[in-house]
């Protein structure tokens, strides 16, 4: 397909990509990097009715913003869980007081605009499974490193190092 110019990209010429575990059910379509976005991240997402998002997480370093396209559900947001329907636009800061999820407690699907920050080197937190997740490297597919461990689950600074003993 050609291409009207590098930065722009609609939706429908883009893959759509589908993550599915347990109730976790989320097909989306990036647009921020195919469109050379190296800043912004962007997607177009939509859950089925009675599925769920990601897992329960905040961010450390990105932030993020959703804008809702078409439906309505359930946005849990830190202990709270708002309704929300389309033209909302909700707001993620980064910190555990904003750990969130996306609900489609309704009967229709439920489709978001999702916009983030990109900084290739975050720390994710998980509360609903006691987790932390630390990534970093020159994109989100090229890693130099990826680690999801336990939370607690911690060394001393000089463990381990050869020279330190």
């Amino acid at each position: 397909m050609t291409r009207r110019h590098p930065h722009v990209v609609n939706s429908d010429e883009l893959e759509q990509q589908t993550f599915e575990q347990g109730r976790h059910q989320i097909q989306f379509r990036q647009l921020g990097a195919p469109a050379g976005s190296t800043q912004l991240g962007g997607s177009v997402i939509e859950i089925a009715p009675g599925k769920i998002s990601y897992p329960f997480h905040y961010h450390c370093a990105n932030e993020e913003a959703l804008f809702i396209l078409a439906g309505s559900g359930t946005a849990r947001i830190g202990d709270q869980r708002i309704a929300v329907r389309a033209g909302d636009w909700i707001a993620f800061p980064i910190g555990p007081d904003t750990a969130h999820q996306m609900i489609n407690d309704s009967t229709e699907p439920l489709r978001y605009l999702a916009i983030s920050t990109a900084h290739k080197c975050e720390v994710v937190g998980y509360p609903d499974s006691n987790k932390i997740g630390a990534s970093g490297g020159t994109s989100f597919t090229n890693r130099w490193i990826r680690q999801i461990n336990k939370s607690g689950d911690t060394m001393g600074y000089w463990d381990g190092e050869p020279d330190a003993q």
